[in-house]
């Protein structure tokens, strides 16, 4: 088993859908979001006030071209597909998995987007966001699946049945 990468809009599943794979398969799963925050010891929009969206972009990259993990699962931050040289990185250690959720459904799960730390221009809206990082995800994508309206356990056997698992 390879390392599988989990990619997607904030509110997509990637962490509650890792999680389970990560236990489903018995691998260590990583959070990039967390060893972001573990690292500069601040929040994500901590470090966005603080730093800039520069600032997290590079504490992003860093931690994406730093995981050398042979086998496990990754949940990384909506914004990873900005680091072109990050998501190569990832892409050497196994399959980048898409998880696709339509804008309406998204805006329901995250509620107020403003707290949570979101790597966007000051006015950007979500929804511009939103079409800016769909290009993106799907250039980086070796499968992609939809992930609204399913359980975690049937979207989390989708993904091992992809990858060719049991």
């Amino acid at each position: 088993m390879h390392t599988v990468t989990l990619i997607g809009m904030p509110g997509a599943g990637k962490s509650t859908v890792g999680h389970w794979l990560a236990a489903e398969l018995d691998l260590p799963f990583i959070d990039t979001d967390a060893l972001i925050v573990a690292g500069a010891g601040q929040s994500l929009q901590s470090i966005i006030t603080t730093e800039g969206l520069d600032g997290l972009s590079r504490w992003e990259e860093r931690v994406l071209t730093g995981i050398h993990q042979p086998a496990g699962v990754i949940s990384t931050g909506g914004s990873a597909v900005y680091s072109e040289k990050g998501m190569e990185h990832l892409r050497t250690l196994g399959p980048v998995v898409y998880l696709h959720c339509d804008l309406a459904t998204l805006l329901q799960r995250i509620g107020d987007h403003g707290e949570r730390g979101i790597l966007k221009r000051e006015n950007q809206s979500f929804e511009d966001l939103f079409a800016e990082r769909e290009v993106l995800y799907q250039r980086y994508a070796d499968f992609t699946v939809s992930s609204h309206h399913k359980t975690v356990d049937a979207l989390g056997k989708e993904i091992i049945a992809l990858l060719g698992g049991p």
